[in-house]
């Protein structure tokens, strides 16, 4: 198994575990009132309650848009990215930037968007035209 793990932290459990597992759809793993993880598309979060959210730096410019930095997130097949651009939709969550074609036309082509989850975390998700050009 080649899965990641990430520990971030969030503001509360409630939110969380309506915006992974309600919103994104994630299987809730194991929890306490302090932590919950999650299965993120085949990946390990684990989510802990803290009272000191770090502050963003919108230092990452990728193709003239200024991105968050940290963030974390997952590649999707097409499908299953559609799948959550529509529940996000549905769920009136705000993009932070809204979906669209990066590098079009180019190496690396591919469908992104980002998001907040609820407590302001930043996430990317992304589904390449080709799956080889991801490292490209």
């Amino acid at each position: 198994m080649s899965a990641f793990h990430y520990a971030f932290k969030v503001k509360d459990i409630d939110s969380t575990r309506k915006f992974y597992v309600e919103i994104l759809g994630c299987e809730e793993g194991r929890s306490t009132e302090n932590w919950i993880d999650f299965n993120f598309f085949g990946n390990q979060l684990s989510a802990h309650v803290s009272k000191n959210l770090p502050d963003l730096d919108y230092c990452g410019n990728v193709d003239g848009v200024m991105v968050p930095i940290p963030h974390f997130g997952c590649l999707l097949e097409k499908e299953l990215f559609n799948k959550i651009l529509e529940k996000l939709r549905t769920e009136n969550i705000e993009f932070l930037v809204k979906p669209y074609k990066r590098y079009e036309g180019k190496t690396g082509e591919q469908m992104t968007m980002f998001v907040f989850d609820y407590s302001g975390n930043p996430l990317e998700f992304k589904s390449f035209s080709k799956n080889d050009e991801i490292f490209a």
